[in-house]
């Protein structure tokens, strides 16, 4: 839930899903939380949350809510930053309702459109990223001219690209004509911008490019610029070879 404007440190503490209303006062009242590295004793302090840095017991208030990874479908003209100096739109214009400091699971380049994942949970990103992990990524992809099958085999053989070797895991022609195809990719490494590499390097330029699924999360009905938090039950069945962490809940001293 967004929290705009100036609130009470107790609600705040409550309205992230840190503590109860109850159990935050008397988190403030024994000194056990702190704002901006400074101990706060006054339940009814006005914050701005999401202004201020808050902390229970030396803890990030991050690590108190638990793991928590959320799905957007995002929308082309969106950048995957926090911020952009060019002032263009980022995906965190998206998300203003995500109370939690979520981070991006790898990117979607600006003309990219799709599935992209979000989590609180750094060590889940970095697993999920991993190429030794080998998560599958599937793409739904638009490009120039009629792909044959001898391309749909190059594409899963691989080719070497500025020096790096790119490869789609699995290749599919879902529609073809003398003017365009449709495909659908899979890729286990997310490498940077490979699609779109690899498909220009055989001589077919992406003309449209959306990621539908990412491990067994699919995009499914979610609607352009929506998101969704993903359930602990979707994720072990998603991603079976990770461990989630538990949330941890502040206990009395």
């Amino acid at each position: 839930m967004a929290i705009t404007g100036k609130v009470s440190l107790e609600r705040a503490l409550s309205k992230l899903g840190l503590a109860s209303r109850s159990e935050a006062r008397t988190l403030i009242l024994a000194g056990r939380v702190r704002v901006n590295g400074r101990p706060a004793i006054d339940p009814s302090a006005r914050v701005t949350p999401e202004q201020i840095a808050i902390e229970i017991d030396g803890e990030p208030a991050a690590q108190r809510l638990g793991p928590i990874t959320i799905a957007l479908h995002k929308p082309r003209g969106y950048v995957t930053t926090r911020s952009d100096p060019e002032g263009r739109k980022t995906v965190y214009d998206l998300l203003a309702d995500v109370s939690a400091r979520v981070v991006p699971v790898g990117r979607l380049d600006l003309a990219t459109s799709g599935l992209l994942l979000f989590t609180n949970d750094t060590q889940f990103a970095n697993w999920l990223t991993d190429p030794a992990n080998a998560i599958p990524r599937v793409y739904l992809v638009t490009v120039e001219g009629r792909v044959d099958e001898a391309t749909i085999a190059t594409l899963e053989h691989g080719i070497t690209v500025d020096g790096e070797r790119l490869a789609a895991h699995t290749a599919a022609i879902r529609k073809a004509s003398g003017k365009e195809s449709h495909l659908t990719l899979t890729l286990v490494e997310g490498k940077n911008r490979e699609v779109r590499r690899l498909l220009e390097a055989v001589g077919h330029p992406v003309r449209g490019l959306k990621r539908v699924q990412f491990g067994d999360v699919t995009l499914d009905d979610l609607a352009p610029g929506k998101w969704r938090q993903l359930s602990a039950a979707e994720l072990r069945a998603a991603f079976p070879g990770y461990t989630l962490p538990k949330k941890r809940v502040p206990r009395p001293k």
